[in-house]
C-alpha cells in the first residue's frame, strides 16, 4: 500500500475585505449613550428602574403606561412625585431611552434638514 502524505489542516478563510455593519439603530444608541437621560422628555423613556437601599429593584415601565393613555405631563408629575416622596429609601434610579423611538423622531428631521445642503 502507497504511504499517504498526512494532510494539513484547512484554514478558515481570511476575508479580503472587513465588513462593518453599523445599523441606524446602533447609531443612535451611540448618540443616546451620551445624553444625560434625567433631562430626557418622558415620551422617550423606556422604563425606569428604581433601586432601593433594601437591594429591591422596582421597575417603572413608562412606555406601557403612556400606551395605556397616561398623558405624559399627567405621568411625569406622577413619577416624580413619586420619586421626592420615595427619596429617603431611594439608592439610585437608572432611566433608558427607547432608541427606536428618538430614531423614528429624530431621524426624519434630521434628513429634511440635511438634504438642502
Amino acid at each position: 500500500m502507497a504511504q499517504q502524505k498526512p494532510q494539513k489542516p484547512k484554514q478558515p478563510r481570511k476575508s479580503k475585505r472587513l465588513k462593518l455593519l453599523v445599523t441606524e439603530r446602533d447609531k443612535w444608541k451611540q448618540i443616546l449613550a451620551e445624553i444625560d437621560t434625567v433631562e430626557a422628555p418622558i415620551s422617550v423613556i423606556q422604563k425606569i428602574e428604581v433601586e432601593l437601599i433594601d437591594g429591591t429593584v422596582v421597575e417603572i415601565n413608562v412606555r406601557d403606561m403612556l400606551a395605556e393613555g397616561y398623558a405624559e405631563e399627567e405621568l411625569e408629575d406622577m413619577i416624580n412625585s413619586r420619586l421626592d416622596a420615595n427619596d429617603d429609601v431611594i439608592k439610585d434610579a437608572s432611566f433608558f431611552i427607547d432608541a427606536d423611538n428618538v430614531a423614528n423622531t429624530v431621524q426624519p428631521i434630521t434628513n429634511s434638514i440635511l438634504k438642502n445642503l
